[in-house]
């Protein structure tokens, strides 16, 4: 009789837990289950961005009243952004200007983030593609400019595309994580600018600062908009820049190698059942993307700039992967985050001149918008019910 028990409990157990194991199941379910829906669509890729720039433009002006600036200064700060970046032909022109390397680095960073890399590099290969473009602007005399601009924009490219296929190489080789190389390789590329600008091949004659000989005249970017007004900065790098996303898009979602670009990074092991090239598709997708970064930083030598100069591309290779962030990593997202970007940078400046505002704000905002354009799930918890038809009433989504 006392080995009753012991008797009938195996027997129970198992009847027992099909009654428990699914309510413990189904209520763990339910509570780790998202209440929003986190894949987007059309309508969160086009939402969220522009919620982002909202809640960024409404903390900084929290944090402006924070410290001690008046609202009607804040408003006017706002006016003046938005007429420095809009407001005139002089204003358009310098917001199409900042945004031409921000957009083509911003594809590079884009094309790598498809692949399943992170591109943290563009920086470093704008520095030499740009330094690369000034030394064959100034080095091929007697050429047309039909012959001596491509040839200096390639040269560029060539060398960033190069640049960044060393950490490609390491990756598929060694394993070496490309954030690691690619940060390496930047800080790598300032000291060379700085080591190369004093050479005497390179330097300026009679200049004892580190500063390279003037790009020629044959090796420029023309301008565009000098019928309208010779101070116009507006260059061809604007076409150059169109046909960058254009390429990037065709190259993404029209080829083949795009296919493995984006097979590889959605799904490695899928890539590598299909027959996949691991190894070379990093190695293509880095130096395409270093292709991109050195085109950047060659259309700001010979379109803006006239010349290599220390810290020549003001950071904006790291800005860029904002660009790319708030653009989705598509090229038509990565254009608009860049024409947004250039219209903060040059709004910026007209906000610092009209309202005494610090362009330090302008930082601080895109660097509100990258936090909630990585966290989209905290902009529809913020604002439900433009996300609330996604998800059904037992839970599931739409």
């Amino acid at each position: 009789m006392t080995r009753a028990p012991s008797d009938t409990a195996p027997d129970a157990a198992p009847d027992a837990a099909p009654d428990t194991a699914p309510d413990t199941d189904s209520r763990l379910r339910a509570l780790l289950a998202p209440t929003i829906a986190t894949r987007g669509d059309l309508r969160e890729v086009v939402l969220i961005p522009l919620l982002a720039v909202f809640l960024a433009l409404v903390i900084g002006a929290l944090i402006m009243m924070a410290t001690s600036v008046a609202p009607a200064t804040i408003l006017k700060s706002f006016v003046a952004m938005a007429d420095g970046s809009l407001g005139s032909m002089n204003a358009i022109s310098e917001t199409l200007t900042a945004s031409i390397p921000l957009v083509m680095a911003g594809l590079g960073i884009g094309l790598a983030f498809r692949a399943g890399l992170f591109n943290i590099g563009a920086e470093g290969q704008m520095v030499v593609g740009g330094l690369a473009t000034a030394i064959a602007a100034f080095s091929f005399t007697g050429l047309p400019m039909i012959l001596h601009l491509p040839l200096a924009l390639l040269i560029g490219m060539s060398v960033g595309a190069v640049y960044a296929a060393i950490a490609g190489v390491l990756r598929a080789t060694t394993g070496a994580h490309e954030v690691i190389s690619t940060i390496m390789l930047n800080l790598i590329s300032f000291r060379l600018l700085d080591y190369l600008l004093r050479q005497p091949y390179i330097q300026k004659e009679g200049r004892a600062d580190p500063i390279s000989r003037a790009v020629l005249e044959t090796a420029e970017l023309p301008r565009l908009l000098t019928f309208l007004d010779p101070n116009l900065r507006l260059h061809l790098g604007l076409f150059i820049m169109l046909a960058a996303v254009a390429i990037v898009w065709w190259l993404l979602f029209r080829s083949k190698l795009g296919f493995a670009f984006r097979i590889s990074g959605e799904n490695p092991g899928a890539a590598r059942y299909a027959g996949i090239r691991a190894g070379l598709t990093v190695v293509l997708a880095m130096a395409i993307a270093g292709a991109l970064a050195g085109l950047a930083g060659a259309t700001q030598v010979s379109g803006v700039l006239g010349r290599a100069t220390p810290g020549f591309t003001a950071g904006i290779g790291f800005d860029a992967i904002a660009v790319a962030l708030l653009g989705r990593s598509h090229p038509v997202g990565i254009l608009l985050a860049g024409l947004l970007f250039g219209a903060l940078e040059a709004g910026g400046r007209q906000m610092q001149v009209d309202a005494g505002v610090s362009i330090d704000m302008i930082s601080i905002i895109q660097a509100l918008i990258i936090i909630f354009v990585a966290a989209p799930l905290l902009i529809k918890r913020l604002f439900p019910p433009l996300f609330r038809n996604r998800v059904t009433a037992g839970g599931g989504h739409e």
